[in-house]
């Protein structure tokens, strides 16, 4: 049987995780859901630390194995609250998830395909731990995972599937690779690319001219200048070259030169995937060195007076170094009473902090400190969260009512004979 118990040690044996959830599903709910299969030590819906916002999946536990099995046979893709939910052993270790021991990747999936129907092709293969079709707001994406109990059924099942029709499209089953394993791929093909993008090269070109021109390097396999819907040249095209060396030379002695009186930019061509991927990590890497370099010198200054503006602001922190810039956030026109203050180096930050938190400006004392990154706000506010709650958990005999979304240890059932 496809959800048959997971015979390795580490799975909580009467565990269920339950994914996919609607964002109104409660704890009471799954409660009345899952309670005919058998007696229940707890359920756990996960919410947001700060916001108390479901994160869209729970832990069922049951007292029995076996009853955590027959809800997983007999409930899966079951539809509460209008979604059908997901369900399988849960698998607390991340190390083991994504490992990529048992996981296999399918692509070329018709729309019409779900988890279910996903579920429902592959159980004949082996042991299914987990199973999605990947969707946004518009449906499947055209591709999913399933993860095997043993690499041996995932094995099966590639040999198996891939390449077979599923609902009239041809699919590709092969083994999950992890992202790293992706990019490095990526590398090695980037390294030995033979099709050549050319741009900047005007109207004035055709196919004939293109060849000409670069086919001094080597024998081409394709030639294309692409083309508006008139015929004439978008101002690029593409070389296909039968060797890497032959186009590694185009890029190398083209790139850069004048063609018809433009520059050209020639280098390897990139499939749309790979240029997003790009453009992706150039951004993140960005987004960090910018964090990086205002890392300790930027400062969040509030209560300030409703009179204050940027020029003042700085007038009042200048003493204290090189300030770079000086902002009073405003909404609709009005102050909306904080800013900040960037210096050129950490030591005029620390000592403006120092020297002016507290200290009365116009009608009102600032409060000074370090600005903050989201995250890090976001890491002390759930810091002060679970303090607060600790010293809640410590007072005794305090009754919490299971049904509100206080503790985020869920909520407990006093097991109940099953008639």
């Amino acid at each position: 049987r496809g959800s048959r118990r997971p015979r390795k040690k580490n799975y909580p044996m009467a565990s269920l995780y339950v994914g996919d959830l609607h964002q109104d599903v409660t704890e009471a709910m799954l409660y009345e859901k899952f309670s005919p299969a058998g007696p229940i030590l707890s359920i756990r819906v996960c919410r947001d630390m700060i916001t108390r916002r479901s994160l869209g999946y729970a832990y069922v536990n049951f007292q029995q194995p076996a009853d955590a099995e027959r809800a997983l046979d007999t409930m899966n893709f079951d539809v509460i609250k209008g979604r059908p939910v997901r369900i399988m052993w849960s698998q607390r270790d991340p190390s083991l998830r994504k490992s990529g021991v048992g996981n296999i990747f399918i692509k070329n999936l018709d729309k019409s395909i779900d988890n279910k129907a996903l579920y429902d092709t592959f159980s004949a293969f082996g042991n299914i731990l987990s199973c999605k079709v990947v969707c946004d707001e518009n449906g499947s994406k055209g591709y999913g995972f399933v993860h095997f109990e043993t690499q041996e059924a995932a094995e099966r099942a590639i040999e198996k599937m891939n390449g077979m029709l599923l609902n009239d499209r041809k699919v590709f089953v092969g083994r999950f690779k992890s992202r790293k394993e992706r990019e490095a791929e990526l590398g090695a093909r980037a390294k030995e690319f033979t099709n050549v993008y050319i741009k900047n090269f005007g109207e004035d070109m055709d196919d004939e001219k293109l060849k000409e021109i670069f086919g001094k390097f080597g024998p081409a396999l394709s030639v294309r200048v692409m083309t508006d819907s008139n015929g004439k040249s978008k101002g690029f095209g593409f070389v296909s070259y039968e060797r890497h060396e032959d186009a590694q030379k185009a890029v190398d002695e083209m790139n850069g030169k004048e063609l018809n009186g433009k520059q050209v930019y020639v280098g390897r061509a990139q499939k749309k995937s790979e240029r997003q991927t790009e453009l992706k990590r150039k951004f993140e890497q960005m987004k960090q060195d910018r964090m990086t370099r205002f890392q300790g010198v930027n400062l969040y200054v509030k209560n300030l007076d409703d009179g204050l503006d940027d020029e003042r602001l700085r007038k009042e922190f200048s003493p204290f170094g090189t300030i770079t810039s000086a902002k009073v956030m405003m909404e609709g026109g009005r102050s909306k009473g904080f800013g900040f203050v960037c210096f050129s180096s950490p030591e005029e930050a620390t000592k403006a902090v120092t020297e002016m938190n507290g200290r009365i400006v116009a009608t009102k004392p600032l409060y000074v400190a370090l600005a903050q990154r989201k995250e890090e706000r976001q890491a002390h506010l759930t810091n002060q969260y679970m303090q607060r709650l600790a010293s809640v958990r410590a007072v005794p005999n305090q009754v919490l009512n299971p049904y509100q979304p206080t503790a985020p240890s869920g909520y407990f059932m006093a097991a109940i004979p099953q008639v």
